[in-house]
């Protein structure tokens, strides 16, 4: 196994409730290709597919569950077939069967080989049938004392790549009287900074021009605000990623959100991609009005 390899193809497998799902979201967040509940027998199609629509670098994550049945030898041919052309990874999931039993009756879902059976009956008999894939498993992840943060964590150790797993920073600029971008996770107001409007020579310009940029820099507070507010970010920054957010939206307003919040947007995105994150620039409003 390596981790993150481009063109990797990982099967995630396991038990009822051992987290199939989050693994599986995690790994489509890394930027894997899902898909759920996969036929073993149309894998090597699904491979050939993918490589002629995305290229053979795009990795691949395939789930299957209990519910395949008869078709886990068939899984097991086809994952260990070198036609493939691709690095494998075999990632199975499981917990204790009290956890399982304790999570299944949460989510108040029968269990696929339940039946009329006791849920403790199903289990040992999901058990037998994952039995030969559990041993050829590449990685083992025990979810019994896992939460959800914990087990993307561990997911995201695996077959995350520095540039998959650090965070993506959006800065917006906006003007407050179109609204305040809903989606934001941060608002900040830069109306306490003079308004480059009223100067007649910056007044056509806008916050990506030097000149306006360097007005609104050097006015009294801005780099007071800009290393306090990025100290702000960088310091949640790690605790988004703990939580398995690795998406922050920041909105960074002024009137018409064309001079100072542009600006401002601009070096706060600057100093963050300079701190390591992924940071990029969305000016909402430039050009409305």
């Amino acid at each position: 196994m390596s981790q993150g390899a481009s063109g990797e193809l990982v099967v995630v497998t396991g038990m009822t409730g051992a987290g199939r799902s989050t693994a599986a979201k995690e790994l489509e967040d890394l930027g894997f290709y899902v898909i759920d509940n996969l036929p073993p027998g149309v894998l090597p199609e699904v491979v050939r597919l993918v490589d002629a629509a995305r290229g053979r670098q795009q990795p691949i994550a395939v789930v299957v569950d209990v519910r395949s049945g008869a078709f886990f030898d068939q899984l097991i041919d086809e994952f260990q077939h070198e036609a493939l052309g691709r690095e494998k990874t075999l990632l199975f999931l499981d917990a204790s069967d009290e956890v399982l039993v304790r999570r299944q009756e949460a989510a108040r879902r029968p269990h696929p080989l339940q039946g009329k059976d006791r849920l403790l009956d199903a289990l040992q008999r999901e058990r037998k049938v994952l039995g030969d894939l559990r041993a050829l498993a590449d990685l083992v992840i025990d979810t019994s004392a896992l939460n959800v943060h914990q087990l993307t964590e561990r997911v995201a150790q695996a077959f995350g790549t520095p540039e998959r797993t650090r965070l993506s920073v959006t800065v917006i600029s906006f003007g407050f009287k179109y609204g305040i971008p809903v989606d934001a996770d941060f608002v900040a107001d830069m109306r306490f900074l003079p308004n480059p409007h009223w100067v007649p020579e910056l007044r056509p310009h806008n916050g990506t021009d030097a000149d306006v940029a360097a007005y609104v820099y050097g006015q009294p507070g801005a780099q007071e605000f800009l290393d306090g507010y990025v100290g702000v970010l960088a310091g949640v920054a790690p605790g988004y990623l703990r939580e398995g957010k690795r998406f922050m939206r920041i909105a960074i307003g002024c009137t018409g959100g064309k001079h100072r919040s542009v600006a401002m947007s601009e070096e706060i995105a600057r100093r963050l991609r300079a701190l390591g994150h992924d940071a990029a620039t969305a000016h909402r409003d430039l050009g409305r009005e």
